[in-house]
């Protein structure tokens, strides 16, 4: 699990704060769930015919993509069309997986991401709660323009809210790498390149990192 910082800046949150303010195309959320997650999932999203939500989902697909350290963690192919949601009082989330392939079966969802478009004090409640193992699982409330990113497979909830509203992207990315346990390797050796580039751009070293870097990507990349 990763916290991304300053993902959207300020006239991008401005603008999709705006669409939630003026839509009026939301529907029942479950009717983009799985089978299992439809019996606990309780939110509202914008709809396949709202005015805005194409606009919406480009601004948050482009803002994903052109963040260095989202390209750097998560390798992606493809990002699905995000799914616009909003958490009123009483709305929650249960404990779920998401599905394995998600926009028809289009795509390979191997990374979950969530997107916060609100502060964190305009809600009570409504953390995304991440379980790993028999753990109790570790609450994630972020600020206003960041993301987390976690293994799909995961099990996760969002607590109830229990006052203000919640707003948040829900998205999934099919990375060239299937392996998370590669993944995170190539996140490793792209760090040190780049640290290498910035602070000894002509040493070998430099030169072995990057090597290294391009040679295990081409090794477990899938195009």
């Amino acid at each position: 699990m990763f916290l991304i910082a300053n993902v959207l800046t300020p006239d991008q949150l401005n603008r999709l704060n705006s669409i939630f303010d003026d839509a009026d195309g939301f529907v029942d959320g479950r009717k983009t769930a799985g089978r299992r997650a439809a019996r606990v999932k309780r939110n509202e999203q914008l709809g396949a015919e709202a005015e805005d939500l194409s606009e919406a989902q480009s601004i948050i697909v482009t803002a994903l993509n052109s963040h260095p350290t989202f390209r750097r963690l998560t390798d992606p192919k493809r990002i699905a069309p995000p799914l616009i949601s909003r958490y009123d009082k009483g709305m929650s989330y249960g404990a779920h997986v998401d599905d394995a392939m998600v926009g028809r079966g289009a795509m390979r969802s191997d990374i979950s991401i969530t997107v916060f478009l609100n502060d964190p004090n305009d809600y009570d409640g409504g953390e995304l709660v991440i379980h790993t193992g028999g753990s109790a699982g570790t609450a994630v409330k972020g600020v206003a323009g960041s993301a987390v990113i976690y293994a799909a497979n995961t099990l996760h909830s969002v607590s109830e809210v229990v006052s203000g509203q919640r707003r948040v992207a829900v998205t999934w990315c099919q990375s060239l790498v299937r392996s998370a346990e590669h993944r995170a390797i190539l996140a490793d050796m792209a760090k040190v390149r780049d640290l290498l580039f910035s602070t000894a751009p002509d040493a070998e070293e430099t030169d072995a990192a990057a090597r290294s870097y391009s040679n295990l990507l081409r090794l477990w990349a899938e195009p």
